[in-house]
C-alpha cells in the first residue's frame, strides 16, 4: 500500500496539469470493463484524465434494463449517453476472468452469495470450446457480445444508435500479452486493432 500512498502524495503536486478538469468533463467514450485489478483502461488505451467515462463491474456485466428498478450501471450508461453524449461505448472483456471462469466451470459460489447473485445477471451461460482453458477466451468473447446486445435494450442507447450518433464496440484484452482485439461484424471474429 505504501507505494500507492507515496504516488498519491506526489500526484497532487502538479495542479497545473489538472486545473482544466475542474471546468467539467466531455469524454467521447464510455468504457465498460471488469473490476479486475489487472485491467487498467487508461493504461490499455493511453487515455488521460477526462477522456474515458468508466463503468467497472465484476465480469463487465451489464444488467438488464429495468425502469422500475434502476441500477448504478443503468444510471452510468444513461448519464454517459444522455448527458455526456459519448459517441462510443466499449465493452472490454479480458482473459483469465475470474467471473466468467466461475460461470464456465460451474463453481459453487454459495460462500459468496452477492457474487453468485451478481453473476446471475450474465446474459446467458457463456459458450466455451475448452472448459480447461485458463484464459477462457471463447467464453469471454461470447460474453462481451452478449453484453453489447444487452446494451441495445437500454432506451437511451437504442435511440442514439437509431440516430447514428453512437457506436458499440466489443474488445477483448489479453492479460498475459497486452494484446487488444476488437469484434468485427464482417468476420464475426475478434481481430487485432
Amino acid at each position: 500500500m505504501q507505494p500507492l500512498i507515496d504516488n498519491a502524495r506526489m500526484f497532487g503536486r502538479r495542479p497545473e496539469e489538472f486545473a482544466r478538469l475542474a471546468e467539467g468533463q466531455s469524454p467521447d467514450v464510455l468504457f465498460i470493463t471488469c473490476s479486475d485489478s489487472r485491467v487498467v483502461p487508461a493504461l490499455i488505451t493511453g487515455a488521460r484524465p477526462g477522456q474515458l467515462f468508466e463503468l467497472r463491474t465484476a465480469g463487465n456485466i451489464v444488467p438488464p434494463y429495468a425502469a422500475e428498478r434502476p441500477t448504478a450501471e443503468a444510471a452510468t450508461v444513461e448519464y454517459a449517453v444522455e448527458v455526456l453524449g459519448v459517441s462510443d461505448i466499449v465493452v472490454c472483456g479480458h482473459s483469465h476472468c475470474g467471473a466468467i471462469g466461475a460461470l464456465v466451470r460451474g463453481d459453487d459460489l454459495d460462500a459468496v452469495p452477492a457474487v453468485r447473485d451478481w453473476l446471475a445477471h450474465a446474459a446467458d451461460e457463456p459458450e466455451v470450446a475448452d472448459a480447461e482453458d485458463p484464459a477462457c477466451a471463447d467464453a469471454v468473447q461470447h460474453h462481451v457480445l452478449a453484453q453489447l446486445l444487452r446494451l441495445r435494450s437500454y432506451p437511451c442507447v437504442e435511440r442514439r444508435l437509431a440516430a447514428g450518433e453512437l457506436r458499440l464496440r466489443g474488445w477483448y484484452y489479453e492479460v498475459h500479452t497486452g494484446a487488444v482485439r476488437e469484434h468485427r461484424a464482417a468476420t464475426d471474429a475478434f481481430e487485432a486493432l
